[in-house]
């Protein structure tokens, strides 16, 4: 450790590896609304944060866990359920009268067809203004789960939680379809 008195000690979530500054002041000199994602290990939670000196305001979040209501018999933070979540936070910021917002990831590396970007498809599908590139989104097939019905043909031994919960995973594309048009409708 450097014991120049010229050392400065980053800030403790710098150092936590929460927070990257840099890329933050860029969003908030933006002044428009961030789409926030975070994924964890059991669902997915996406909010709409504005700014504010005292510290971020979240105006509306929206949780896998919420799908459930739904009807939702999927695990929680797989591609689908990425998707069902974007489409139901879109919903709620229309509803609110946000009509656009800019894509927070945080620290999460952008990679092409990812389950961050599953969630910006489903916003935008909802009808919420998000700028983006097409490339990055994920195509229909995984977002309808049609890649975890191809491996339970595979290993249907790996999909015990599905049944348990009610669930076929060959029917996955189906029961996407049918949470879709509930949120929507």
């Amino acid at each position: 450790m450097a014991k120049s008195p010229r050392y400065r000690v980053p800030y403790r979530r710098r150092r936590e590896g929460k927070t990257n500054y840099r890329k933050r002041l860029k969003l908030l000199l933006s002044r428009k609304p961030r789409l926030v994602v975070r994924i964890t290990n059991r669902r997915v939670i996406a909010q709409i944060v504005e700014y504010s000196p005292e510290g971020d305001r979240v105006l509306i979040s929206a949780d896998s866990k919420e799908l459930e209501k739904f009807g939702w018999k999927g695990d929680l933070n797989n591609t689908p359920a990425c998707y069902l979540t974007g489409l139901l936070i879109g919903k709620k910021a229309l509803d609110a009268g946000i009509d656009y917002a800019i894509l927070d990831i945080g620290l999460r590396t952008p990679s092409r067809g990812s389950r961050v970007f599953a969630v910006l498809k489903g916003a935008v599908d909802s009808g919420l203004n998000v700028p983006h590139s097409e490339d990055v989104l994920p195509d229909d097939s995984r977002i309808r789960g049609e890649h975890i019905a191809e491996y339970y043909s595979m290993k249907p031994e790996m999909f015990s939680e599905y049944e348990k919960r009610g669930l076929k995973p060959s029917d996955l594309p189906d029961h996407v379809d049918e949470i879709r048009s509930k949120i929507l409708g």
